[in-house]
């Protein structure tokens, strides 16, 4: 597709702007928050919740199941983190820019990439268009192997 660029997740890339973007959101910066921060940032590529639960329990047992959940719900509604919606039918999250985008992400090693939406917007309203049908939103996810996996002989 042409125009299509994908870059590297860059932000929230830490817990500090995961912390910033919750204040400027006029959210409470709770002790269990920033501790659900730290573990998103510390995730490299997408994570499971059950991964966050197991960071936590390693890291800062007082952090609870419910507490993950509830800090990624929120994290979620602010754009901070992506649901993504895994091939074997899981899901999984990964920290995101708060602006409409679109991810590849590696079925080897979890990478995910942003991918911009220049070019699909025209092929969306193009099938709205075709097909009648009045597109309110959308999300694609890509899934395969990045170049480094590609190399390592890895496969789907």
């Amino acid at each position: 597709m042409t125009g299509v660029t994908t870059r590297t997740r860059t932000a929230p890339a830490s817990a500090n702007g995961l912390i910033e973007a919750l204040d400027r959101a006029g959210c409470r910066l709770t002790e269990p928050r920033r501790a659900v921060a730290d573990l998103v940032a510390a995730r490299d590529g997408h994570f499971t919740a059950a991964e966050l639960v197991a960071d936590a329990r390693r890291t800062d047992p007082g952090i609870g199941r419910a507490t993950i959940f509830r800090a990624l719900d929120l994290f979620t509604s602010l754009s901070l983190v992506e649901r993504v919606d895994l091939p074997d039918g899981d899901h999984a999250y990964v920290a995101c820019d708060a602006v409409h985008h679109h991810h590849a992400i590696c079925t080897g090693c979890g990478r995910s990439l942003d991918v911009d939406d220049r070019g699909l917007s025209g092929i969306i309203a193009t099938v709205g268009r075709r097909s009648g049908f009045r597109v309110t939103a959308h999300r694609l996810e890509i899934f395969g192997l990045c170049a480094a996996c590609q190399t390592a002989g890895g496969s789907l």
